[in-house]
């Protein structure tokens, strides 16, 4: 009983503070040379999260998940209760169940050490750099520490022109990429995000109801000669978290690229899971089509287009996974980074999303090579989230061919899993990694038990309809062409 207090104390942090999840003919083949192309790095967000189990954490990302589809499909978000109905229900289970949650500590709270965090660069891969990352034998000890402990891993220096290397926080959560705003220009730290549309970062006079947005980088007229604020307001909700503020212009350096009196946002006012001192980027920029943009601007990689710096409103992931420990994510604009894909395997096909997301149709999605019958589905593409939101009756028909199953809790699968599945798009077929598959055991002590699988049901939108976040993106290069609105998939070199 002691122990479902504790949790009950946490539950209002817990459903509101996650990183922020941003929500409201194509070049094949760019030469490595072309100045018009350019790669960006990403960064891991690194946020230990002690307080708080895993399991939490997971079912935190199913609410975001659900959440986040419903406002790209347009419907009724699930209401707060329905989502604290939820985490109670994970709460229980670990209360009665056989995870061990004693290792949670009561003394963190709801307090967050950014200073601890924001900095950190100790791999997590160290604390478990002899763990098989091998399938079939359970989760590895590498997945499971980094889950619990976090810990930034850094990439390795990259060897393509233009490139900069992304670093993986904990077990693969969020993406950010360092660019610099300002004269003198400042170092900021961006969460890069192919579902939203809008670019903004704190204000020097952004408040919270926390009262000030934290230990982070701000932008303001104290900080940047070149700085200029409009009139004009903005505001942005996300599947977590929201901002609002005032459009300004300033400049931008994107890799080396210079995108002067550049417009975009700063927010004044941000919710906590955005200013909280735990969360590590300063802003958010959104990669979906600009018609989504509730700014009412270009995007900065239509921005460089438009000014010539690049060759075309192209971004391009290279999404890294912890457990392979190679290190290599990154995020490329203006063209596409032969050295990341095998370039027989390309495909391209069209955006059928109206409003400016990235999705694309489904031809056949299979299980160890059989063909689920699913027909007309779609997949909004999405950096943004971890996991893949499916309709529930979809969601069952997976879970039950690869021998997992579903609750009113959540859909697990045995952790030893080796079992396949594969999206088909353009007629090319992408197979899912099974470690992507098993994301966390039930019970962190019981490595080869069950585990929460990488699709869950969403009980938002329409049955046709899937989110496929970094479980899929993980497994292909992703890139979305904003000119020709078509979005290209390759297999990984």
């Amino acid at each position: 009983m002691q122990l479902l207090i504790v949790f009950a104390v946490l539950l209002a942090c817990i459903l509101n503070s996650t990183p922020s999840d941003a929500i409201p003919a194509r070049a094949r083949r760019q030469p490595r040379a072309d100045p018009r192309m350019i790669t960006m790095p990403l960064k891991r967000l690194y946020i230990p999260r002690a307080d708080v189990h895993p399991q939490l954490l997971l079912q935190q990302h199913i609410n975001r998940g659900n959440k986040r589809l419903a406002r790209m499909t347009g419907r009724s978000e699930p209401l707060e209760h329905e989502l604290r109905a939820e985490m109670h229900k994970r709460m229980y289970i670990l209360e009665n169940g056989s995870v061990n949650a004693s290792r949670i500590s009561t003394e963190a709270g709801s307090k967050f050490s950014r200073r601890n965090s924001r900095h950190h660069s100790k791999p997590a891969a160290e604390a478990a750099s002899n763990s098989s990352t091998s399938t079939g034998g359970g989760v590895s000890p590498l997945d499971i520490q980094a889950a619990e402990n976090g810990g930034l891993t850094a990439a390795k220096v990259p060897t393509a022109n233009n490139t900069l290397g992304l670093a993986i926080d904990a077990d693969d959560v969020g993406y950010i990429a360092t660019i610099q705003i300002g004269t003198p220009p400042q170092n900021f730290n961006i969460l890069m995000d192919s579902g939203s549309a809008d670019f903004w970062v704190g204000s020097e006079t952004c408040q919270s109801q926390q009262g000030t947005c934290g230990n982070h980088t701000f932008l303001g007229s104290n900080s940047s000669s070149s700085f200029v604020q409009s009139n004009q307001n903005f505001n942005v909700t996300y599947g977590s978290g929201a901002v609002a503020g005032v459009i300004c212009q300033d400049n931008v350096n994107i890799a080396g690229l210079q995108l002067n009196n550049h417009t975009f946002g700063v927010a004044n006012q941000e919710t906590v899971q955005f200013s909280a001192d735990t969360v590590a980027f300063d802003g958010l920029m959104g990669l979906a089509q600009s018609t989504l943009s509730n700014q009412g601007v270009l995007t900065p990689v239509e921005s460089l287009a438009s000014n010539g710096l690049i060759s075309s409103a192209i971004s391009s992931f290279k999404i890294s996974r912890l457990a392979d420990q190679l290190n290599d994510g990154q995020v490329t604009f203006g063209g596409l980074d032969s050295t990341k894909f095998v370039a027989n395997t390309l495909v391209t096909i069209p955006n059928v999303s109206k409003v400016g997301f990235w999705e694309g149709a489904i031809d056949a999605i299979t299980v160890n090579g059989q063909d689920t019958s699913m027909t007309g589905r779609t997949a909004i593409l999405d950096t943004g989230t971890t996991l893949i939101i499916a309709p529930p009756s979809d969601t069952l028909a997976v879970m039950t061919m690869l021998g997992g199953k579903c609750d009113t809790q959540q859909c697990t699968i045995p952790c030893t899993s080796n079992a396949s599945v594969a999206l088909s798009f353009g007629n090319a077929s992408f197979s899912i990694d099974s470690r992507d598959m098993a994301l966390l055991p039930v019970d962190v002590n019981n490595p080869t038990g069950d585990c929460t699988a990488g699709i869950q049901a969403g009980t938002i939108g329409t049955n046709t309809e899937w989110l496929v976040g970094d479980v899929f993106l993980k497994n292909a290069y992703f890139s979305v062409d904003t000119q020709n609105n078509q979005i290209s998939l390759a297999k990984l070199s």
